[in-house]
Protein backbone atom coordinates (compact mmCIF):
# COMPACT_ATOMS: atom_id res chain seq x y z
CA UNK A 1 0.00 0.00 0.00
CA UNK A 2 1.05 3.43 -0.67
CA UNK A 3 1.94 5.66 1.67
CA UNK A 4 0.62 9.03 0.76
CA UNK A 5 2.21 10.77 4.02
CA UNK A 6 5.08 9.51 5.81
CA UNK A 7 7.53 10.19 8.36
CA UNK A 8 11.14 10.32 6.86
CA UNK A 9 14.32 11.95 7.12
CA UNK A 10 16.08 14.64 5.34
CA UNK A 11 19.17 12.69 3.40
CA UNK A 12 20.72 16.05 2.22
CA UNK A 13 20.08 20.19 2.24
CA UNK A 14 21.71 21.47 -1.28
CA UNK A 15 21.47 25.24 -2.40
CA UNK A 16 19.51 26.31 -5.59
CA UNK A 17 21.14 28.76 -7.80
CA UNK A 18 20.27 32.00 -7.90
CA UNK A 19 17.51 31.72 -5.27
CA UNK A 20 17.98 32.94 -1.87
CA UNK A 21 14.53 32.23 -0.02
CA UNK A 22 14.44 28.17 -0.95
CA UNK A 23 16.55 25.67 -0.51
CA UNK A 24 15.93 21.73 -2.04
CA UNK A 25 16.21 19.22 0.55
CA UNK A 26 16.44 14.99 -0.41
CA UNK A 27 13.58 12.73 0.70
CA UNK A 28 13.60 8.65 0.08
CA UNK A 29 14.54 9.82 -4.01
CA UNK A 30 12.52 12.78 -4.24
CA UNK A 31 14.05 16.08 -4.57
CA UNK A 32 11.44 18.92 -2.40
CA UNK A 33 11.97 22.70 -2.85
CA UNK A 34 11.56 24.40 1.29
CA UNK A 35 12.09 27.67 2.73
CA UNK A 36 15.81 27.90 3.63
CA UNK A 37 16.74 27.12 6.72
CA UNK A 38 13.53 25.19 7.55
CA UNK A 39 15.64 21.65 7.25
CA UNK A 40 18.70 20.31 8.09
CA UNK A 41 20.46 16.75 7.13
CA UNK A 42 19.12 14.34 9.53
CA UNK A 43 16.29 16.01 10.64
CA UNK A 44 12.84 13.90 10.59
CA UNK A 45 9.63 15.38 8.37
CA UNK A 46 6.30 14.76 7.81
CA UNK A 47 6.47 13.85 3.91
CA UNK A 48 3.29 14.26 1.50
CA UNK A 49 4.28 12.19 -1.68
CA UNK A 50 3.04 14.10 -5.18
CA UNK A 51 -0.74 13.24 -4.92
CA UNK A 52 -1.97 13.53 -1.64
CA UNK A 53 -4.80 15.83 -1.47
CA UNK A 54 -4.54 16.97 1.56
CA UNK A 55 -7.85 18.20 3.59
CA UNK A 56 -9.41 22.05 4.16
CA UNK A 57 -7.28 22.87 7.65
CA UNK A 58 -6.08 26.17 8.64
CA UNK A 59 -1.97 24.68 8.35
CA UNK A 60 -3.12 23.87 4.81
CA UNK A 61 -4.61 26.99 4.24
CA UNK A 62 -1.42 28.65 2.78
CA UNK A 63 -1.84 26.52 0.28
CA UNK A 64 -4.97 27.29 -1.42
CA UNK A 65 -4.31 29.92 -4.23
CA UNK A 66 -1.80 27.17 -5.87
CA UNK A 67 -3.56 24.02 -4.81
CA UNK A 68 -6.98 23.87 -4.22
CA UNK A 69 -9.18 21.16 -5.50
CA UNK A 70 -13.01 21.54 -5.36
CA UNK A 71 -15.12 18.16 -4.49
CA UNK A 72 -16.33 16.04 -7.00
CA UNK A 73 -19.75 14.81 -7.31
CA UNK A 74 -21.28 12.10 -9.28
CA UNK A 75 -24.64 13.12 -10.69
CA UNK A 76 -26.71 13.10 -7.94
CA UNK A 77 -24.13 15.03 -5.93
CA UNK A 78 -23.01 12.11 -3.72
CA UNK A 79 -19.25 13.30 -3.07
CA UNK A 80 -16.70 11.34 -4.59
CA UNK A 81 -13.69 13.40 -3.32
CA UNK A 82 -13.82 15.98 -0.92
CA UNK A 83 -12.53 19.37 -1.46
CA UNK A 84 -8.84 19.83 -0.49
CA UNK A 85 -5.52 20.60 -1.51
CA UNK A 86 -3.39 18.53 -4.18
CA UNK A 87 0.03 18.22 -3.93
CA UNK A 88 1.78 17.99 -7.29
CA UNK A 89 4.73 18.06 -9.11
CA UNK A 90 6.06 22.20 -9.81
CA UNK A 91 9.50 23.83 -10.79
CA UNK A 92 10.32 26.77 -8.85
CA UNK A 93 13.55 29.11 -10.11
CA UNK A 94 14.79 26.10 -12.19
CA UNK A 95 14.23 23.09 -9.54
CA UNK A 96 11.56 20.02 -9.89
CA UNK A 97 9.90 19.79 -6.64
CA UNK A 98 7.67 16.59 -5.93
CA UNK A 99 6.13 16.73 -2.88
CA UNK A 100 5.67 18.87 0.16
CA UNK A 101 7.47 18.84 3.36
CA UNK A 102 6.19 19.96 7.17
CA UNK A 103 7.87 19.48 10.84
CA UNK A 104 7.13 16.85 13.15
CA UNK A 105 4.70 19.44 15.09
CA UNK A 106 2.30 19.26 12.27
CA UNK A 107 1.01 15.93 14.21
CA UNK A 108 -1.71 15.37 16.67
CA UNK A 109 -0.43 14.63 20.15
CA UNK A 110 0.13 10.43 20.00
CA UNK A 111 0.68 10.28 16.60
CA UNK A 112 3.71 7.61 15.29
CA UNK A 113 6.99 9.69 14.37
CA UNK A 114 9.21 6.36 14.40
CA UNK A 115 10.91 6.77 10.96
CA UNK A 116 8.76 5.29 8.03
CA UNK A 117 5.42 5.64 9.94
CA UNK A 118 2.63 6.40 7.77
CA UNK A 119 0.57 9.02 9.35
CA UNK A 120 -1.62 9.56 5.90
CA UNK A 121 -4.66 8.75 8.13
CA UNK A 122 -3.77 10.67 10.91
CA UNK A 123 -3.67 13.95 8.83
CA UNK A 124 -6.87 12.78 7.03
CA UNK A 125 -4.66 12.98 3.65
CA UNK A 126 -6.22 11.14 0.79
CA UNK A 127 -5.06 10.15 -2.54
CA UNK A 128 -6.14 12.79 -5.33
CA UNK A 129 -7.56 11.16 -8.36
CA UNK A 130 -8.34 13.11 -11.74
CA UNK A 131 -12.07 13.26 -12.78
CA UNK A 132 -11.87 10.21 -14.26
CA UNK A 133 -13.66 9.58 -18.35
CA UNK A 134 -17.08 9.29 -18.09
CA UNK A 135 -17.75 5.25 -18.49
CA UNK A 136 -20.51 4.76 -20.03
CA UNK A 137 -22.07 1.34 -20.11
CA UNK A 138 -23.47 -1.41 -17.52
CA UNK A 139 -21.21 -2.66 -14.58
CA UNK A 140 -21.20 -5.79 -13.87
CA UNK A 141 -19.42 -5.72 -10.72
CA UNK A 142 -16.53 -4.84 -8.83
CA UNK A 143 -12.72 -5.72 -9.87
CA UNK A 144 -12.47 -9.40 -9.98
CA UNK A 145 -10.27 -10.88 -7.54
CA UNK A 146 -8.66 -13.00 -9.95
CA UNK A 147 -7.34 -10.45 -11.99
CA UNK A 148 -4.32 -7.45 -10.03
CA UNK A 149 -4.48 -4.69 -10.30
CA UNK A 150 -1.95 -2.52 -12.44
CA UNK A 151 -0.74 0.50 -10.72
CA UNK A 152 3.12 0.64 -10.58
CA UNK A 153 5.05 1.78 -7.92
CA UNK A 154 7.34 5.22 -8.21
CA UNK A 155 11.33 4.44 -8.61
CA UNK A 156 11.54 7.29 -5.62
CA UNK A 157 10.40 5.36 -3.03
CA UNK A 158 12.84 2.16 -3.64
CA UNK A 159 15.98 3.23 -3.32
CA UNK A 160 16.73 -0.43 -1.71
CA UNK A 161 14.81 -2.61 -4.69
CA UNK A 162 17.56 -0.25 -6.97
CA UNK A 163 21.29 -1.04 -4.93
CA UNK A 164 18.97 -5.30 -4.07
CA UNK A 165 19.04 -5.57 -8.00
CA UNK A 166 22.20 -3.61 -9.43
CA UNK A 167 23.44 -5.77 -12.32
CA UNK A 168 20.37 -7.59 -13.58
CA UNK A 169 19.10 -6.86 -17.16
CA UNK A 170 15.70 -5.19 -16.86
CA UNK A 171 13.47 -4.68 -20.01
CA UNK A 172 12.26 -1.01 -20.96
CA UNK A 173 8.87 -0.02 -22.02
CA UNK A 174 7.02 3.39 -22.56
CA UNK A 175 4.67 4.11 -20.53
CA UNK A 176 1.23 5.39 -22.03
CA UNK A 177 -1.31 7.89 -20.49
CA UNK A 178 -4.80 6.35 -21.44
CA UNK A 179 -7.40 4.70 -19.65
CA UNK A 180 -6.53 1.05 -17.86
CA UNK A 181 -8.46 -1.97 -19.71
CA UNK A 182 -8.33 -5.93 -18.76
CA UNK A 183 -10.20 -8.58 -20.79
CA UNK A 184 -9.90 -12.03 -19.59
CA UNK A 185 -11.32 -15.74 -20.25
CA UNK A 186 -12.08 -17.78 -17.12
CA UNK A 187 -14.24 -20.76 -17.28
CA UNK A 188 -15.32 -20.59 -20.27
CA UNK A 189 -16.44 -16.95 -19.71
CA UNK A 190 -15.30 -13.93 -21.65
CA UNK A 191 -15.23 -10.40 -19.32
CA UNK A 192 -13.96 -6.80 -19.56
CA UNK A 193 -12.91 -4.79 -17.14
CA UNK A 194 -12.00 -1.15 -16.19
CA UNK A 195 -9.52 0.18 -13.71
CA UNK A 196 -11.71 -0.57 -10.90
CA UNK A 197 -15.20 -2.36 -12.39
CA UNK A 198 -16.20 -5.23 -14.21
CA UNK A 199 -18.34 -3.89 -17.38
CA UNK A 200 -20.32 -6.08 -19.66
CA UNK A 201 -18.92 -7.07 -22.47
CA UNK A 202 -22.06 -6.67 -24.51
CA UNK A 203 -23.13 -2.79 -23.55
CA UNK A 204 -21.21 -1.02 -26.66
CA UNK A 205 -22.37 2.04 -25.31
CA UNK A 206 -18.84 1.22 -22.93
CA UNK A 207 -15.77 2.65 -25.20
CA UNK A 208 -14.22 -0.84 -23.63
CA UNK A 209 -16.42 -2.88 -25.32
CA UNK A 210 -15.86 -1.52 -28.57
CA UNK A 211 -12.19 -1.85 -28.50
CA UNK A 212 -13.11 -5.43 -27.35
CA UNK A 213 -15.56 -6.45 -30.17
CA UNK A 214 -13.52 -4.50 -32.93
CA UNK A 215 -10.19 -6.27 -32.00
CA UNK A 216 -12.57 -10.02 -31.53
CA UNK A 217 -10.61 -10.01 -28.09
CA UNK A 218 -12.79 -13.16 -27.07
CA UNK A 219 -12.15 -15.14 -30.07
CA UNK A 220 -8.03 -14.41 -29.79
CA UNK A 221 -8.04 -15.41 -26.07
CA UNK A 222 -10.16 -18.43 -26.86
CA UNK A 223 -7.17 -18.70 -29.46
CA UNK A 224 -4.68 -18.67 -26.62
CA UNK A 225 -6.66 -20.88 -24.42
CA UNK A 226 -6.32 -23.55 -27.16
CA UNK A 227 -2.53 -23.22 -28.23
CA UNK A 228 -1.41 -22.62 -25.11
CA UNK A 229 -3.40 -24.44 -22.74
CA UNK A 230 -4.08 -21.82 -19.80
CA UNK A 231 -6.48 -19.60 -19.48
CA UNK A 232 -5.72 -16.00 -20.51
CA UNK A 233 -5.67 -12.29 -19.94
CA UNK A 234 -4.13 -9.19 -20.96
CA UNK A 235 -4.45 -5.64 -19.07
CA UNK A 236 -3.72 -2.79 -21.60
CA UNK A 237 -3.64 0.94 -21.54
CA UNK A 238 -6.72 2.34 -24.24
CA UNK A 239 -5.73 5.22 -25.88
CA UNK A 240 -7.30 7.44 -28.91
CA UNK A 241 -9.97 10.52 -29.54
CA UNK A 242 -11.50 11.19 -26.00
CA UNK A 243 -9.71 9.47 -23.76
CA UNK A 244 -6.95 11.81 -21.64
CA UNK A 245 -7.24 14.63 -24.59
CA UNK A 246 -5.59 12.19 -26.56
CA UNK A 247 -2.36 13.58 -26.49
CA UNK A 248 -0.77 11.21 -28.80
CA UNK A 249 -3.45 12.09 -31.94
CA UNK A 250 -4.48 8.71 -32.84
CA UNK A 251 -7.28 8.47 -35.46
CA UNK A 252 -9.27 6.14 -33.81
CA UNK A 253 -9.76 4.45 -30.31
CA UNK A 254 -6.72 0.88 -29.69
CA UNK A 255 -5.62 -0.70 -27.23
CA UNK A 256 -1.60 -1.63 -26.01
CA UNK A 257 -1.15 -4.91 -24.01
CA UNK A 258 1.48 -4.62 -21.37
CA UNK A 259 0.48 -8.14 -19.03
CA UNK A 260 -0.38 -11.16 -19.96
CA UNK A 261 -1.67 -13.38 -17.68
CA UNK A 262 -2.00 -17.30 -16.89
CA UNK A 263 -4.79 -17.13 -14.55
CA UNK A 264 -4.63 -21.25 -13.83
CA UNK A 265 -1.04 -20.26 -12.32
CA UNK A 266 -2.04 -16.84 -11.30
CA UNK A 267 1.09 -14.84 -12.27
CA UNK A 268 2.09 -12.97 -15.11
CA UNK A 269 3.97 -14.74 -18.33
CA UNK A 270 7.40 -13.48 -18.94
CA UNK A 271 8.55 -11.38 -21.19
CA UNK A 272 9.34 -13.18 -24.34
CA UNK A 273 6.65 -15.51 -23.79
CA UNK A 274 4.19 -12.32 -23.71
CA UNK A 275 5.58 -11.19 -27.00
CA UNK A 276 5.04 -14.71 -28.35
CA UNK A 277 1.98 -14.40 -27.41
CA UNK A 278 0.71 -10.72 -28.66
CA UNK A 279 2.43 -12.03 -32.04
CA UNK A 280 -0.21 -15.27 -31.94
CA UNK A 281 -2.92 -12.49 -31.49
CA UNK A 282 -1.94 -9.61 -33.61
CA UNK A 283 -2.33 -6.92 -30.99
CA UNK A 284 0.07 -4.27 -30.27
CA UNK A 285 2.11 -4.09 -27.09
CA UNK A 286 3.17 -1.01 -25.41
CA UNK A 287 6.10 0.39 -27.14
CA UNK A 288 9.40 -1.10 -26.07
CA UNK A 289 12.39 0.97 -25.57
CA UNK A 290 14.82 -1.79 -25.15
CA UNK A 291 16.82 -3.46 -22.12
CA UNK A 292 19.18 -1.82 -19.40
CA UNK A 293 21.20 -3.45 -16.66
CA UNK A 294 20.24 -1.58 -13.80
CA UNK A 295 22.83 0.59 -12.44
CA UNK A 296 21.35 3.71 -12.09
CA UNK A 297 20.63 6.09 -9.41
CA UNK A 298 17.25 7.42 -9.03
CA UNK A 299 17.95 10.43 -10.19
CA UNK A 300 19.62 8.60 -13.55
CA UNK A 301 16.37 6.80 -14.35
CA UNK A 302 14.61 10.48 -14.01
CA UNK A 303 16.76 11.83 -16.72
CA UNK A 304 16.26 8.23 -18.76
CA UNK A 305 12.45 8.77 -18.75
CA UNK A 306 12.55 11.81 -19.98
CA UNK A 307 11.76 12.15 -23.92
CA UNK A 308 9.52 12.32 -26.57
CA UNK A 309 6.68 9.09 -27.12
CA UNK A 310 6.89 6.83 -29.98
CA UNK A 311 3.62 7.55 -30.58
CA UNK A 312 4.46 10.84 -31.31
CA UNK A 313 7.43 12.58 -31.09
CA UNK A 314 5.78 15.66 -30.55
CA UNK A 315 4.04 14.79 -27.03
CA UNK A 316 6.33 14.32 -23.80
CA UNK A 317 6.19 10.39 -22.98
CA UNK A 318 4.33 9.43 -19.55
CA UNK A 319 7.73 7.75 -18.50
CA UNK A 320 9.08 4.69 -18.40
CA UNK A 321 8.44 1.12 -16.65
CA UNK A 322 11.32 -1.51 -15.78
CA UNK A 323 10.76 -5.17 -15.55
CA UNK A 324 12.87 -7.91 -15.38
CA UNK A 325 13.19 -10.28 -18.25
CA UNK A 326 11.40 -13.09 -16.39
CA UNK A 327 9.13 -12.35 -13.61
CA UNK A 328 10.17 -12.28 -9.81
CA UNK A 329 8.41 -11.22 -6.91
CA UNK A 330 9.80 -8.58 -4.38
CA UNK A 331 8.89 -7.61 -0.88
CA UNK A 332 9.79 -3.67 -1.02
CA UNK A 333 7.73 -3.74 -3.84
CA UNK A 334 4.99 -5.31 -2.31
CA UNK A 335 4.59 -8.08 -5.09
CA UNK A 336 5.76 -8.09 -8.57
CA UNK A 337 9.12 -6.61 -9.33
CA UNK A 338 8.25 -3.70 -11.57
CA UNK A 339 8.46 0.12 -11.34
CA UNK A 340 7.74 3.37 -13.09
CA UNK A 341 9.50 6.23 -13.25
CA UNK A 342 7.65 9.47 -14.82
CA UNK A 343 8.98 12.21 -16.79
CA UNK A 344 8.60 15.24 -14.99
CA UNK A 345 8.66 17.41 -18.37
CA UNK A 346 5.21 15.40 -18.39
CA UNK A 347 4.08 16.11 -15.64
CA UNK A 348 4.60 19.82 -15.45
CA UNK A 349 3.06 19.90 -19.13
CA UNK A 350 -0.27 17.98 -18.43
CA UNK A 351 -0.39 16.82 -14.34
CA UNK A 352 -2.89 20.14 -13.62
Amino acid sequence: MRKLVSIQTVNTVEPIPNADAIEKVRVLGWWVVVKKGDFRAGDRVVYCEIDSLLPERPEFEFLRSSSFKPAQTDDVGAVLQPAGFRIRTVKLRGQVSQGICFPLSILPPGAPSDEGADVTDVLGVRKWDPPSMAMNGRVKGGFPSFLPKTDETRVQVLESVLDRHRGKTFYVTEKLDGTSFSAFLRDGVFGICSRNLWMDETDETNVLARVARRLKLEEKLRAVQERRGFQPAIQAEVIGPGIQRNKYALKEVTLRVFNVMDLDAYRLVDHAAMLDVLHELELEGVPQLGTLVLGHTVDALVAFAEGVSVLNPNVQREGVVLRPLAEEHDEDVGGRLSFKVINPKFLLKYDE
